[in-house]
């Protein structure tokens, strides 16, 4: 039975009489610096920066886990890493720690999504492209609000003549994934004749690597780009290496621009696009040489001579949450309700997308659910919001290539990350002083005062959660 408008919600969001549709657009591995819009004049997304000239555009959006699993399912849930259950990307082949579990890993169908929450009130509800939330029967997206899918459900897919499913059959496609997708969510939009409202999810393998081959017209313009390197002067850094996937990463990102632009077009000329909810983002960062290393939370050194690895991480690798990695683009537009222009500075993260999406719809949070974001749809409104936190908890337990207990508190000014299996590993920073993070001031003496207050913040979030690694730890 339809709940439009049900329960504690307000006045004005229980004023929706025409829920919206709602187009949810989600890339794999697209850096905060990922847009022409963030400043990044190296890079052309025109139909990227036009969602966020004609809507909103967040310039502090964090996800708390930055890799795509565990992201995917806190998006879905707004439940942290540790509450789903998926703590880093699920890797089916693999069994070393988790002694054989982890083939079956993926999210559990107790959880209840905003996505069926949709579907219950009444929308017509896809999702095409990447799932990577499980593989099994009781894991498929279906099971989760959907009421349709195609595309993959595992971390990846080939970038040109990719295997895609269509329900539940598996079938090759010919052209470029990203095409590909792009066209199926189109004709999704265009093809129900029952004038329902629509919520598609369409999730991007872009950009995600490897990138090439990519189009004539989205690589041209990089093949040959004089790439400004972020850290040009970090200590044996590999800049030939470093150019090459820069150039790449960019023209990716330019695939999907120009994707986007097709779909905006046709909700215009179907008259759809006033009200529309236009959602772009993606589910975590990446770094392109920032602090020496190229990948996202579990990133990999890009220099010729890395530090020597531990015990625990080998010398390869440097698991991670600094902002490019726990930082992601977004944009929203939304003729019929957001006015254009709007830059949002508070700290939003993407916890707060379930209960948004569903007052955006004048729906309320069922009281039986244990959620965690809170609505941000007066921010979008260009509303003033009053003591609004703008702290960040984030949590990245890496068990693939390194083992880690990352738990991170991020403040306005300060970012307090401890390894709590490899405290060696710990950092602190002054963001005000140093936003890029290049100056690690945890083992300073002189900061034990912010440490103290930093580490009072963290662990006052992770007991919220019941955090598994307090149990560990002596703090």
């Amino acid at each position: 039975m339809p709940i439009w408008l049900s329960g504690c919600v307000s006045a004005e969001e229980k004023a929706v009489k025409t829920p919206p549709n709602i187009l949810f657009i989600y890339t794999d591995d697209q850096a905060p610096f990922g847009m022409s819009l963030t400043g990044n004049d190296q890079l052309n997304t025109p139909h990227l920066d036009a969602i966020g000239k004609e809507g909103a555009y967040f310039t502090n959006f964090f996800t708390p886990t930055p890799v795509c699993s565990p992201t995917r399912a806190t998006l879905l849930t707004s439940r942290y890493s540790t509450e789903t259950g998926i703590t880093d990307w699920i890797n089916p082949s693999w069994d070393q720690v988790l002694n054989g579990t982890e083939p079956d890993l993926g999210l559990d169908s107790k959880f209840t999504t905003w996505v069926q929450l949709l579907k219950e009130s009444g929308y017509r509800t896809g999702l095409v492209g990447k799932w990577h939330l499980g593989d099994n029967e009781d894991q498929r997206p279906e099971v989760f609000g959907y009421d349709y899918f195609m595309g993959f459900l595992g971390g990846g897919t080939a970038v040109k003549d990719p295997k895609l499913q269509e329900g539940k059959e598996t079938r090759e496609f010919k052209g470029f994934t990203t095409n590909i997708l792009t066209e199926e969510a189109i004709q999704f939009i265009v093809s129900d004749p029952s004038k329902k409202p629509f919520m598609l999810s369409l999730h991007y393998r872009a950009p995600h690597m490897p990138w090439l081959p990519l189009p004539t017209e989205d690589w041209e313009p990089y093949q040959d780009l004089s790439v400004a390197f972020p850290h040009p002067y970090y200590p044996g850094l590999d800049k030939e290496r470093l150019r090459k996937m820069t150039r790449e990463y960019y023209g990716s990102i330019s695939s999907v621009d120009r994707n986007v632009g097709r779909i905006l077009n046709t909700l215009d000329s179907l008259g759809l696009d006033d009200n529309t909810l236009v959602i772009f983002t993606s589910d975590h960062g990446y770094n392109l040489g920032h602090n020496g290393i190229w990948h996202k939370g579990n990133g990999h050194w890009i220099v010729t001579d890395p530090p020597a690895g531990i015990k625990n991480v080998p010398q390869w690798q440097r698991p991670n949450l600094y902002d490019n990695s726990i930082k992601v683009p977004t944009v929203v537009r939304w003729p019929a309700k957001i006015p254009g222009g709007i830059v949002i500075d508070e700290s939003v993260t993407v916890l707060d997308w379930f209960p948004t999406l569903l007052a955006a719809a004048g729906l309320e949070v069922p009281e039986n659910l244990n959620i965690h974001g809170r609505s941000f749809l007066p921010l979008l409104k260009g509303k003033q919001v009053e003591q609004w936190d703008n702290k960040v908890f984030g949590q990245y337990s890496t068990h693939h290539q390194s083992m880690t207990d990352m738990r991170m508190i991020r403040t306005a000014d300060w970012k307090l990350v401890k390894d709590f299996k490899n405290p060696e590993r710990d950092e602190l920073y002054n963001l005000t002083l140093d936003p890029e993070e290049t100056n690690n001031l945890f083992f300073d003496p002189g900061k034990d005062s912010v440490k103290q207050a930093m580490m009072e913040l963290l662990v006052e979030k992770m007991r919220k959660i019941d955090d598994p690694v307090l149990e560990k730890v002596e703090l």
